[in-house]
């Protein structure tokens, strides 16, 4: 019987820029341009998530059901240790929704003001359910975004987040870096 995964060799096969040992990539999810795509090592990502454009995903990284990363030509960078719940969407580009300009992919770039802008997730990054992270963000290390949010601007290291637009609500307890000290040094 098939796995609900892809084995390291056909990971292999597919074509990514970089990819690194331990993964596990739904035979659901969808890969686009993966060229320009880097995985690293002990990342699973689950059924039905969309990958386009330039993504750089780091170490012991979850991405969970229904997960759209548009990374476009700016990119997204996750770093080690992020988890990223259901049906998130974080976008790396996006059309003037204003009405000053026309949207969509199937109109020519001259009647369209697209912005785009790289997107980074930090180091112990939470993503809850359902949120969007829009392009220019950076979630610093350790924050955590409620569910449903909807974010637009960066946050600060440590934070706890949400809303829409999301907001800082408190600090967030360092407590897991003594766990992550303790992780790596079994890895070795």
């Amino acid at each position: 019987m098939k796995s609900n995964f892809y084995n390291f060799d056909e990971v292999s096969q597919m074509g990514f820029r970089a990819v690194g040992k331990d993964v596990l990539i739904s035979r659901k999810a969808s890969i686009y341009e993966p060229t320009n795509i880097e995985i690293g090592s002990n990342v699973r990502i689950d059924d039905f998530c969309i990958l386009s454009g330039k993504v750089k995903i780091g170490d012991y990284v979850h991405i969970a059901a229904y997960t759209s990363l548009c990374g476009a030509n700016r990119g997204i960078v996750i770093e080690d240790f992020v988890n990223l719940s259901r049906k998130i969407e974080i976008f790396a580009i996006s059309d003037d929704f204003s009405g000053a300009s026309m949207t969509n992919p199937t109109i020519p770039d001259k009647y369209k003001n697209v912005f785009e802008a790289e997107v980074i997730l930090r180091k112990h990054v939470i993503v809850g359910a359902g949120s969007i992270i829009l392009p220019g963000v950076i979630l610093e290390e350790g924050s955590v975004i409620g569910a449903l949010s909807l974010v637009k601007e960066s946050t600060e290291c440590w934070s706890v987040n949400a809303g829409i637009p999301a907001r800082k609500i408190k600090d967030r307890r360092k407590d897991l870096l003594v766990f992550e000290k303790r992780f790596l040094e079994e890895q070795r």
